[in-house]
């Protein structure tokens, strides 16, 4: 797992500003995204237990989106340099680097976990783990909203991402790993691609058990 986290790491270090300048609207473009991720955070509020990671946080700027949707965000990303651009635009917020296979969290602490497209990059072979310490750190009934690239075909598929390689998962394949790790799927959301990579954009809530 440690050489293609190596790889991402430098890969997105490599084009902080260029990202940052390309996702700082928060969605605003995106509404399929942004209306599931104010499901997830209303939800996440009603389980009593506001405390969320935005885990692969990038540049920060859904953990802002989430803290302004009452919850108590804090983003963690791979990258350094992402990790600094997020303190700097948002120093009210808490911002760490963090491995997404071992996260500086106590278990069961959270409420609520947002994965948003931070898993693409992961080789399949090393997916069940990530997916098995965001259920560590979640409270019993604990959410995590994933989202990622959805295939139509019986097995994930590798692609050409424009920064570092990445994924794009059947559905179904996606949920039995979840369910793997203690999750229970109770939304799904597929809809055409935002972009010209062909794959359908896939947001999926689950609770932890």
């Amino acid at each position: 797992m440690t050489e293609h986290q190596d790889e991402t790491r430098a890969a997105y270090d490599g084009v902080v500003e260029l990202y940052a300048s390309l996702f700082a609207d928060r969605l605003e473009t995106h509404p399929f995204s942004r209306n599931m991720i104010g499901t997830f955070a209303e939800l996440v509020r009603g389980t009593g237990n506001p405390r969320a990671a935005d885990v692969g946080c990038g540049p920060g700027h859904l953990t802002a989106m989430l803290h302004d949707l009452g919850l108590d965000a804090f983003g963690l990303d791979l990258s350094p340099g992402m990790v600094a651009h997020a303190r700097r635009a948002h120093p009210a917020l808490r911002f760490d680097e963090a491995r997404m296979e071992a996260l500086p969290v106590e278990d069961s602490a959270l409420g609520g976990v947002l994965a948003h497209y931070s898993m693409i990059h992961t080789p399949p072979v090393d997916l069940p783990a990530l997916l098995a310490e965001q259920a560590r750190v979640l409270a019993p009934g604990g959410l995590l909203l994933a989202s990622f690239f959805a295939t139509d075909g019986p097995e994930p598929v590798r692609f050409d991402h424009k920064v570092t390689p990445a994924y794009s998962w059947p559905v179904d394949r996606f949920v039995e790993l979840l369910t793997g790790a203690g999750l229970v799927t109770f939304a799904r959301l597929l809809h055409d691609p935002a972009s010209e990579r062909g794959f359908l954009d896939a947001h999926v809530l689950a609770r932890l058990g």
